[in-house]
């Protein structure tokens, strides 16, 4: 098995990123979503500098990416974040390293908050985000509806320890 490294996401990264997206959300349990946005659309919504993939190989296995949570000035350091791997690269730490990856990028960048919303039942998420410093915030009750069903959603943040 070939060791999973990070790089920056490139426009050419698209098609996998979003097949990616999509298997994350056909399984239910990463988001309120139900199909993927087109690039264009994924492209404008995250920022440039934060956003990579995991490659195994030449097979590119998962993808992180941060949006800005506001555009007022006050909120400039605080960003929300999406991961997805592929089903079949799961375990074998691929997510571990774009937290990290994001981690480092975000905080040379003067960020200081990471923030995203699990639902509870993705038990494996909220374990990575904690190996990954995360702390649970909350959980935001029957926030919305999902497959006819309301959901719950688990709200984490990371603080950086460098930005003071």
């Amino acid at each position: 098995m070939t060791d999973i490294t990070v790089r920056p996401m490139a426009a050419d990264d698209a098609e996998r990123v979003l097949t990616i997206y999509q298997a994350g959300l056909d399984d239910g349990q990463a988001s309120f979503e139900t199909d993927a946005p087109t690039w264009a659309t994924f492209d404008a919504a995250k920022l440039p500098a934060h956003r990579f993939v995991a490659v195994d190989g030449d097979d590119l296995v998962g993808w992180i990416a941060v949006s800005p949570t506001s555009t007022r000035a006050v909120y400039a350091g605080v960003v929300e974040h999406s991961v997805y791997v592929d089903p079949a690269a799961q375990g074998r730490g691929a997510g571990r390293r774009l937290l990290d990856a994001v981690i480092a990028s975000t905080e040379a960048a003067g960020i200081w908050t990471i923030q995203s919303g699990v639902f509870p039942e993705n038990a494996a998420s909220l374990a990575l985000h904690r190996r990954a410093g995360f702390r649970i915030i909350g959980t935001r009750e029957r926030v919305g509806r999902h497959h006819g069903r309301w959901r719950d959603v688990v709200l984490l943040e990371r603080r950086s320890p460098a930005i003071t």
